[in-house]
């Protein structure tokens, strides 16, 4: 995957360092798709990160796990995971090894797996103190210039995430806190330090992938004003806005199209669930 590709929600992809062993299915148990079967047995195996909320974690807290579940009751299945963090590695110790069959949430052009249609749209955006009354809605705001501007970084190398390559373009370099999206693992929500950094006024401002911004904003104990970036694309062609999808092993068309069959009959209760996480959408 480029450096310069989605980079927050899938930068568990480019990172390095594995940490938990995945789990063998059953060999009595009957995979999604199989739209006759009623069997107690039938299951919906998902691959998910074990300490990634707002997405999933092993409490099943996360709004991909409320997804999953909705899926499975709709399938008359039960759940089964493959916990494994979502560091480099990760398609290709879960997906492909074929322990499970289904990522709940990537990007809709991500290249290691089919993906389904989209089912909600999501943006960078700025995260500030209300009381700061910032309102910056722009990279080319010039206060940019001036503000302490906290940045998400993407693994052990600190690969540059979509907004600070925006950030290095214009000249933003000096006053600019990194904090890597897969933070302390050990702890529960590795990425919340960034939205912490800004409650805390450690940050001006910081740049955040939407679903997480939302999220952790409403936990703080302050009010912070969520904005989505601008551009939504930079010139000549660096994306902050993106499609997310459910993805599947390569060719396995009936179980994609299972999942979009559901995508479209329940889009309404799939944005009544994000919703209740917060999650930004354009």
């Amino acid at each position: 995957m480029k450096k310069t590709g989605f980079g927050i929600r899938d930068s568990g992809f480019v990172a390095c360092a594995l940490l938990a062993a995945a789990c063998a299915r059953p060999r009595t148990e009957s995979r999604i798709p199989n739209p006759e079967s009623r069997s107690p047995q039938r299951v919906l195996r998902i691959c998910a990160d074990p300490n990634n909320l707002p997405y999933s974690n092993q409490a099943r807290q996360g709004f991909e796990n409320r997804l999953a579940d909705m899926v499975a009751r709709d399938l008359h299945a039960r759940v089964a995971y493959t916990w494994w963090p979502q560091r480099r590695g990760f398609v290709r110790m879960t997906l492909k090894h074929g322990d499970c069959d289904v990522i709940m949430g990537i990007p809709s052009n991500f290249e290691l797996a089919q993906t389904t249609e989209p089912y909600y749209r999501s943006s960078y955006v700025f995260v500030s103190r209300h009381d700061r009354h910032l309102g910056i809605t722009s990279l080319d705001d010039p206060r940019l210039h001036h503000l302490k501007i906290g940045a998400q970084i993407i693994g052990n190398d600190h690969a540059n995430s979509p907004p600070l390559h925006a950030l290095n373009n214009r000249g933003i370099v000096a006053n600019i806190a990194g904090y890597s999206v897969l933070g302390d693992y050990s702890k529960p929500d590795p990425p919340r330090a960034i939205v912490d950094a800004v409650a805390r006024g450690d940050v001006d401002v910081a740049i955040v992938w939407g679903p997480q911004a939302g999220f952790f904003a409403r936990q703080e104990p302050v009010a912070l004003d969520i904005v989505p970036v601008s551009p939504q694309i930079d010139l000549p062609f660096l994306p902050y806005v993106f499609d997310i999808s459910m993805g599947v092993r390569r060719g396995d068309a009936a179980l994609k199209e299972t999942l979009d069959r559901e995508i479209e009959r329940r889009q309404g209760d799939i944005n009544r669930i994000l919703d209740e996480y917060g999650v930004p959408r354009v």
